[in-house]
């Protein structure tokens, strides 16, 4: 259940709300945004949430994007109240009045593979640069790395089971027999600075019974690309973004790398056929076998 400040009552609508999405499988951090984004709409009401009106529901959108809130938040923040007014209020005639916005799709930044080689080489030591590894090595997301704890690595079938996902779907990725020989030379290493816990978190944080944090992770990787001089943003999920769009210029299926990245809808996954350059570079233009019949040469490809 979301957990909220000690010293802030929970009122018996939140309660309900928190029940009702409790009852319906969401996770913590759905849970934690569902609430969030009610509590804003609330604010600006200044009065509870059940007592909304059709006209405060177009005010407050319009006000969202007066004051410049992103597409994304927007969204959610229609998801969320979505949930309050059909689920929790039975007020499916305010959810109708909801209106969701157009999201822009932006390319995601990818690295090269000599790029994404000497980011792992200049990774802040072993751990980080395991960690990393399992995030370009098999494409997990940045909290399935942190989340990740030493049983879950499977050597003998070459799977790391990675549990409760984004959607709380369990799922098995790769495990390359480099990627094994990495998390290896680290669980070595960790076991003999003794920071590691047997069936315990295989990346611990400050704390051996911590696992560690996604901003930790995020660190490590901006210092090692401002090691490694790559001048792009990167973060953690550049490295997930990376193994999918190389797999594709590899000429594996677009269904395996869907299964691998725990993507529900291939939709998802096509999106790095538009960065894949390599495979863009292989395709042979129309102009090219145009000139070439012009010519009378046979066009390569």
């Amino acid at each position: 259940m979301a957990t909220l400040p000690a010293d802030r009552p929970i009122t018996p609508l939140r309660q309900r709300m928190l029940d009702d999405m409790t009852m319906r499988g969401l996770g913590k951090h759905t849970q934690h945004d569902y609430v969030r984004h009610v509590s804003r709409f609330a604010a600006f009401l200044k009065r509870p949430p059940d007592k909304a009106t059709a006209e405060d529901v177009r005010r407050f959108q319009l006000h969202q994007h007066e004051i410049g809130v992103g597409a994304a938040t927007i969204n959610s923040t229609v998801s969320a109240l979505r949930f309050l007014f059909t689920v929790t209020l039975r007020r499916r005639d305010l959810a109708r009045r909801l209106v969701i916005t157009r999201n822009p799709r932006k390319l995601p930044d990818v690295l090269s593979v000599e790029e994404a080689a000497r980011l792992l080489q200049s990774a802040p030591g072993i751990k980080y640069k395991a960690a990393l590894g399992v995030a370009y090595g098999a494409g997990l997301r940045v909290s399935e790395v942190a989340h990740l704890k030493v049983d879950d690595i499977d050597s003998k079938r070459m799977l790391i089971r990675v549990e409760q996902g984004k959607g709380r779907k369990d799922r098995n990725a790769m495990l390359s027999p480099q990627l094994l020989e990495l998390l290896r030379r680290w669980w070595c290493e960790a076991n003999r600075r003794g920071v590691m816990l047997p069936h315990g978190w295989l990346f611990p944080g400050r704390s051996k019974t911590d696992p560690v944090s996604t901003r930790q992770l995020h660190r490590a990787v901006q210092e090692a690309a401002e090691a490694a001089g790559i001048r792009k943003r990167v973060s953690p999920h550049t490295l997930r973004h990376s193994f999918a769009t190389h797999l594709l210029e590899q000429d594996v299926d677009i269904r395996v790398i869907q299964v691998l990245l725990g993507h529900s809808k291939i939709d998802t996954t096509a999106l790095y056929t538009k960065v894949a350059t390599r495979t863009i570079r292989a395709v042979t233009s129309p102009l090219d076998k145009l000139m070439a019949l012009m010519e009378g040469k046979a066009p390569d490809g």
